[in-house]
């Protein structure tokens, strides 16, 4: 029977948790080490308060994070609150040492405003909030929340990518993290596409992961740095380009996996399905391929493999194979969408280079180069 996975807290929730522990310090004037907040998702969280730091009018302390089994990188990170009384009323947020600052539209807070997502915004004015009314305190408060080892850890994720400089992001809409890495890239897919739109794009430039990406600055001089990597996740991907209200979408990608969408693949990953073989060999067979060829490409183990021995027999069987896997593509892609999406594809292989375009590939590059090199 499998292990099952073990839950953790947000960085939302260790700041909240921090902030409420040291309200009720700074109110009361009695030291807490222990202290319980429930998460948006409605779990308890039961957080150890570390490193309390007190002095007249504000104190300072502490909570670990804890992420469960999930791979996150901020597992271990100390989250700081500090809470100081103030006279004006009402909750002052802002993000102090290793929490990063926004730099570019269309992320969860403005331009300028430190990475505390809005809902361990609420999560934190919340618990204050419940600590005062506990305490009889009508008055208001300043609150700082830090992370003194945030801007290291946030250069090995996505945030520099997305325009939060200066240390990570704290975040979480449930409080609680589940052991599923799959939904992070899925919500950072979402995150870019929002913020392309934001800037003004009008077509979205995706590619699986990095090499389609160097392929495109090699061959058509298109600096993609911030086109959006969609992974295995092709179809979500599809999905979530049209609700974001983009017009065109440009798919650049190795054949591995793109030769999977002609197959009507959306999730290109090797656990979920791998056909790629079979795919190849039919549109070779309707192209004219014979029985020996269609064996051999059966028999291959990598795309690149299937590619080379089609030109090894027939460059221009080869080359019209390719247009019918690209058609394919096409057609699974434009069906995912359901229409009112301009969708362009190019395909490739590390040795073989371009192996197909779709016919309005180059022109969608070339109307949207200036747009995307700056």
């Amino acid at each position: 029977m499998d292990k099952k996975l073990r839950s953790g807290f947000t960085t939302g929730s260790c700041a909240a948790a921090a902030a409420k522990a040291a309200a009720w310090m700074l109110l009361t004037g009695t030291e807490k080490t222990n202290i319980t907040i429930i998460t948006p998702k409605g779990a308890a969280f039961d957080a150890k308060i570390l490193d309390i730091n007190r002095t007249g009018d504000s104190v300072k302390c502490a909570v670990m994070k804890d992420g469960g089994d999930d791979p996150d990188v901020t597992t271990g990170a100390l989250i700081y609150a500090e809470v100081r009384l103030s006279d004006a009323k009402g909750i002052r947020l802002d993000g102090g040492e290793g929490v990063g600052r926004v730099t570019r539209p269309g992320l969860d807070q403005p331009v300028g405003a430190a990475a505390i997502n809005s809902v361990p915004r609420a999560m934190i004015k919340q618990e204050i909030t419940e600590v005062a009314e506990l305490c009889g305190y009508d008055g208001g408060f300043d609150v700082i929340i830090s992370a003194p080892e945030g801007e290291e850890i946030a250069s090995r994720t996505f945030n520099p990518r997305l325009g939060i400089e200066g240390g990570i992001s704290i975040i979480g809409t449930s409080g609680v993290v589940e052991p599923m890495s799959e939904q992070a890239i899925l919500d950072t897919i979402r995150v870019e596409l929002r913020q392309q739109k934001a800037e003004g794009c009008k077509v979205a430039f995706t590619s699986p992961g990095n090499y389609g990406q160097d392929f495109m600055k090699v061959n058509y001089g298109m600096d993609l740095d911030r086109s959006v990597k969609c992974s295995n996740y092709i179809g979500l991907t599809v999905d979530m380009i049209k609700e974001t209200g983009f017009e065109g979408m440009l798919l650049t990608g190795h054949a591995g996996k793109l030769v999977k969408v002609a197959g009507g693949i959306m999730n290109t990953h090797s656990r979920e399905a791998d056909c790629r073989m079979e795919i190849i060999a039919a549109a070779a067979a309707k192209e004219g391929a014979d029985t020996e060829l269609i064996l051999g490409i059966l028999d291959c183990l990598t795309t690149e493999e299937a590619f080379a021995r089609l030109r090894e027999a027939d460059s221009a069987m080869a080359e019209r194979t390719a247009v019918r896997l690209m058609e394919s593509i096409l057609a699974s892609l434009n069906k995912r969408a359901g229409g009112g999406l301009r969708i362009e594809c190019i395909m490739y292989t590390k040795e073989n280079g371009l192996i197909a375009a779709s016919d309005g590939a180059e022109a969608m590059i070339r109307d949207n180069r200036e747009q995307w090199n700056g």
